[in-house]
């Protein structure tokens, strides 16, 4: 039987994960995933681990004033206030797209700055300024907040473990940061669903996702592998196009409720 075996919310895009027994999905997928996002102070432009490792070792915990606690070794720990509707609005780019959201603050501004070593400002997406999902995939509606390019991101435990086996050494889920992880199907069956239901809600399998060298990354160190695997043996089998996939994309139908252990069904 296929069961949702994991759940993991990252507060803060490419910031450290937050495992989860339970989660809410919003219109723009789990509930507080990546509404937090580090800028370039001066363009705007998303920061990632793909260029900043640092980021790796910077958690993002939700607190009392419905902010941010942010944390990081030999940092103060920082409350961030939820922006509120006078909050200066930053244009900001995620890709290709641009948006204008609430800008957090000098006190956030400083404290990445100072552990990043350059200038960055943090910014906050409201539900009202999620940008649109790419309509080659998605409908006219469909929304997402700072992640790379949909809502939501499942993968098969099955596929984690014959990569494992093929790179020789065990992996960690984490370095594929997803929000799903269901168990109990066959290696990358995940490829050849269109529709799933996991309780009640249902979800469209959309595309796949393209993988960079954010996978090499040691998601506990940030270190990168000097093998630059798990990549090099990604690309030896899921290749395609000249991109390497691993896992699949998903927009959610709707809102509801998730929890570790519900069954999943494949609808088509």
């Amino acid at each position: 039987m296929l069961k949702l075996s994991a759940l993991y919310r990252f507060p803060l895009k490419s910031g450290i994960a937050e495992p989860l027994q339970q989660a809410h999905v919003d219109a723009i997928g789990l509930a507080g995933d990546r509404r937090w996002m580090v800028v370039d102070a001066a363009s705007g432009r998303f920061q990632s681990q793909r260029a900043l490792p640092k980021m790796s070792q910077i958690a993002a915990h939700w607190n009392a004033s419905g902010g941010l606690t942010l944390q990081a070794p030999g940092r103060p720990n920082l409350d961030v206030a939820l922006p509120g509707a006078d909050s200066e609005l930053r244009g900001v780019t995620v890709w290709s797209d641009s948006m204008r959201v609430p800008d957090a603050g000098d006190e956030a501004a400083a404290w990445l700055s100072e552990l990043l070593g350059k200038p960055f400002r943090l910014v906050q997406v409201p539900l009202e300024r999620a940008r649109q999902v790419d309509t080659g995939y998605a409908e006219a509606g469909e929304k997402v907040g700072f992640a790379d390019g949909f809502p939501l991101l499942l993968i098969g435990q099955a596929s984690l473990d014959d990569l494992s086996t093929r790179v020789g050494r065990p992996l960690e889920m984490l370095r594929f940061r997803p929000n799903l992880v269901i168990e109990g199907s066959a290696p990358y069956a995940e490829d050849s669903w269109k529709r799933i239901r996991i309780g009640d809600l249902e979800f469209r399998v959309v595309k796949g996702c393209s993988r960079c060298i954010l996978t090499t990354l040691d998601p506990r160190t940030g270190e990168r592998s000097a093998d630059r695997e798990p990549l090099t043996t990604l690309k030896t089998y899921r290749e395609r196009d000249g991109d390497v996939f691993f896992g699949q994309n998903l927009i959610n139908q709707g809102e509801g409720e998730l929890q570790v252990g519900m069954p999943v069904e494949v609808l088509e």
